[in-house]
């Protein structure tokens, strides 16, 4: 149970946790933008709905009354960029409001540790220096 419980505590295992919760919490903003932002921006373009660009790939394509794909091969490009969207939105807004901050505070916090580390360094320095003066003295 000691290593499984140092495994948990581990800096990454911590921090990829954060890191999943965060981004599924941002899914819905993220998606909610997309269709309310990006979609009518492309939709000045084309079509409202990026799901709904589509190429057909052999023949005339024919869909039926259920969404099916009668005849053709239909390749439905425009989901795969809406998805492709939302991933980018959502890794810059997990990097610049996560990872850009817990960087910046970890290396304060190893400059920190640094200065401690010198100052100890120059103090361990100078003790040695007044024993040297002492024995010599003696």
């Amino acid at each position: 149970m000691k290593g499984f419980k140092e495994f948990l505590l581990r800096g990454n295992v911590v921090e990829l946790a954060v890191a999943v919760v965060i981004g599924a919490a941002f899914t819905n903003i993220v998606n909610a933008f997309v269709k309310g932002v990006i979609n009518p921006i492309v939709g000045v373009f084309g079509t409202k709905d990026l799901a709904s660009y589509s190429s057909c790939l052999k023949g005339p394509c024919t869909v039926s009354a259920t969404g099916e794909v009668t005849s053709g091969i239909l390749i439905l490009w425009g989901s795969v960029l809406s998805a492709a969207l939302q991933f980018l939105i959502t890794a810059a807004v997990v990097y610049f409001v996560l990872i850009v901050p817990m960087n910046r505070m970890a290396a304060r916090r190893k400059s920190a540790t640094e200065v401690a580390a010198e100052a100890e360094a120059k103090e361990v320095q100078l003790l040695t220096e007044i024993r040297d003066a002492l024995v010599t003295a003696r």
